[in-house]
């Protein structure tokens, strides 16, 4: 592989968001790596993509399973020797219409151990790629409702919960780390996918163009951010 080509990895990179944002960075000129729970849904992602000649692998992790997750980090540095960019694009969205005390709380231990711990796993497995060459960008899909201005408001309790301690986590890790590695938080808006429903206004297209800018700044980009369409939202 030759040493100016850049290796991105996207968690959920099967379908809705993920997919253009694995679509689009090949399109970038990125050796992209989809990453799926779903073998099956993976392979056939992967075949339609390479089909338009893009340089798209499959790896099969779940970000609720933390073997597979490290599994997952030895194969990418054992193939490819780097990791460039990593977007944390998996989640889910299970909140019923009950106050958070009134809910079954398997539903808040499913979202976070998911938009979380999952993607706090996923970055404490490949984070380590990075630091051998000093760069990376780590972008966390986020949304607006993790803003520490929506928790006045009810409703949506888990996944706003979730969403919020993955922008601390985002904080936190980005005063940690040394070398030109960025991470940031990005908001894609309400999206027309399978979480958002089909009456949202942005396609999984354009959410993924207002995410991608985070995947290619220089070492003044921000860090510790959390974003939407380019402009810094106050968490």
């Amino acid at each position: 592989m030759s040493k100016d080509l850049k290796v991105a990895l996207v968690t959920g990179g099967n379908r809705g968001i993920g997919y253009q944002l694995v679509k689009q960075l090949a399109l970038k000129g990125f050796k992209v790596i989809l990453a799926s729970r779903d073998p099956q849904m993976g392979h056939e992602t992967t075949k339609k993509l390479k089909e338009l000649n893009l340089d798209v692998s499959f790896v099969v992790f779940d970000v609720d399973n933390q073997k597979s997750i490290r599994q997952a980090a030895i194969t990418v540095n054992e193939q490819y020797g780097r990791l460039d960019v990593l977007i944390n694009n998996a989640g889910v969205y299970l909140d019923e219409n009950k106050k958070l005390v009134a809910m079954d709380p398997s539903i808040l231990e499913r979202t976070m151990a998911t938009n979380f711990f999952g993607v706090y796993h996923v970055i404490r497995s490949f984070i380590p790629i990075m630091e051998v060459k000093g760069y990376g960008r780590i972008i966390n899909v986020s949304s607006e409702y993790g803003a520490l201005s929506e928790m006045p408001y009810p409703g949506v309790g888990a996944y706003k919960l979730s969403k919020l301690a993955l922008n601390g986590l985002t904080q936190l890790i980005a005063a940690e780390v040394n070398g030109d590695i960025k991470i940031n938080a990005v908001d894609p808006g309400w999206v027309s996918s399978d979480m958002g429903g089909p009456s949202a206004p942005r396609t999984p297209k354009q959410a993924a163009e207002s995410i991608l800018w985070l995947a290619s700044i220089g070492p003044e980009g921000p860090n510790g951010g959390f974003f939407r369409d380019g402009n810094r939202i106050e968490w």
